[in-house]
């Protein structure tokens, strides 16, 4: 993808105060399609799914507690502190109006415009926002792919933690795109190893990239691990408390038990075979192993998914990386779950910048534009 033009026009700053609809820079021979005036709204996950329509096709995950006016605001709080930007009080008037241009310094997946909107929105509900990208689009160095209008305190007090949650999600969501096209036909999935409060935002990254969502808690999926087995007395134990506590108490999600060892997927197998079960999904943990040589010998995951032989989903974990995923994903595996994708992210480096030519100047300067 080649960068987008850029423009060689002084920084936008307005002096006079803003009108309804600030006009596109003149110099700018950027497009800018995707226009959106930011709107003060509630932000609950269960309600925002219609608010994002108009800008983005991919919709976070549903979840009932999780708030994220109530994250963006402690991002926000812990910025501001007790005193707000002294900095901006200091140096910048009350009525003093600003455009700021986004701008990708490296190559990668853009995440979180849709977040960045309800940031927008929960700090100056009249600030406006245009894209000449959208969530999940591809964006390269140098590019120009949105614009804010405004109150220059409020876009400048914005612009940090609007940037941390995009870099974070589009970090994500690149890895996320890389490792899903390696793993097909198998699909990717994430893990619960997220940053703390950050679970949904994560989530929704890698929706973003192209990857799956596993389960959200601990209260949307059985996931019967290797300590619940131990405690358990064993693999059928397990199972079976598992489907009598899901009968007692009426409840019907999606059960998955963690299998080490071909010994423990026959006996799941068995279990299965001669009695009710709410089983659907059997995880094959660490049963890929790296060789000296720098392969990767899959034989024993191979089998445990002949041995299965589709009677039930199947997820390889362990020892995934770029360079093992694509080998992993040929062996028959439904899904293929990887921590890495959220607990070792990389941020996308990318910058909010007023005086754009300055910017990509220095961007170019330093080979980051």
């Amino acid at each position: 993808m080649s960068a987008a033009p850029t423009s060689s026009s002084a920084p936008r700053v307005l002096s006079l105060r803003r009108a309804k609809t600030l006009p596109l820079a003149k110099s700018s021979s950027v497009h800018f399609p995707l226009r959106c005036k930011v709107v003060a709204k509630a932000m609950s996950v269960t309600g925002i799914a219609s608010e994002l329509a108009q800008s983005t096709v991919v919709k976070p995950p549903s979840h009932p507690t999780y708030d994220l006016k109530a994250v963006i605001a402690l991002a926000l709080s812990e910025d501001a502190g007790d005193r707000g930007d002294i900095t901006c009080l200091a140096t910048i008037p009350k009525e003093m109006d600003a455009e700021a241009t986004f701008i990708a310094k490296e190559n990668g997946v853009i995440a979180g415009i849709s977040l960045a909107e309800m940031i927008f929105n929960q700090v100056d509900s009249s600030l406006q926002v245009e894209w000449s990208q959208k969530d999940g689009d591809l964006i390269s160095k140098g590019m120009q792919f949105g614009r804010v209008f405004g109150c220059a305190r409020s876009i400048i007090v914005a612009e940090r933690v609007v940037l941390n949650f995009m870099q974070r999600m589009s970090g994500i969501a690149t890895l996320t795109k890389t490792m899903a096209e390696a793993a097909h036909p198998a699909c990717i999935l994430e893990t619960r190893k997220t940053a703390p409060g950050l679970r949904l935002i994560d989530k929704w990254a890698v929706l973003i990239g192209g990857g799956k969502n596993h389960r959200l808690g601990l209260f949307d999926m059985v996931m019967i691990k290797d300590n619940h087995i131990s405690v358990a007395g064993g693999v059928s134990n397990a199972l079976k408390s598992v489907d009598e506590f899901l009968s007692t108490n009426n409840l019907s999600v999606p059960v998955e038990v963690e299998t080490r060892t071909l010994e423990e997927v026959k006996e799941v197998l068995k279990y299965a075979s001669e009695n009710g079960t709410s089983l659907t999904r059997i995880m094959l943990d660490n049963m890929v192993v790296p060789l000296s040589n720098g392969d990767l010998d899959v034989s024993m995951l191979k089998d445990a998914v002949q041995l299965i032989n589709g009677r039930f989903e199947t997820e390889a974990s362990g020892n995934v990386t770029l360079e093992t995923v694509k080998k992993i994903g040929e062996t028959g595996v439904t899904y293929i779950s990887s921590g890495a994708l959220t607990h070792s992210v990389k941020a996308l480096d990318i910058s909010l910048k007023i005086d754009t030519e300055l910017a990509l100047q220095v961007g170019r300067r330093t080979n980051r534009a």
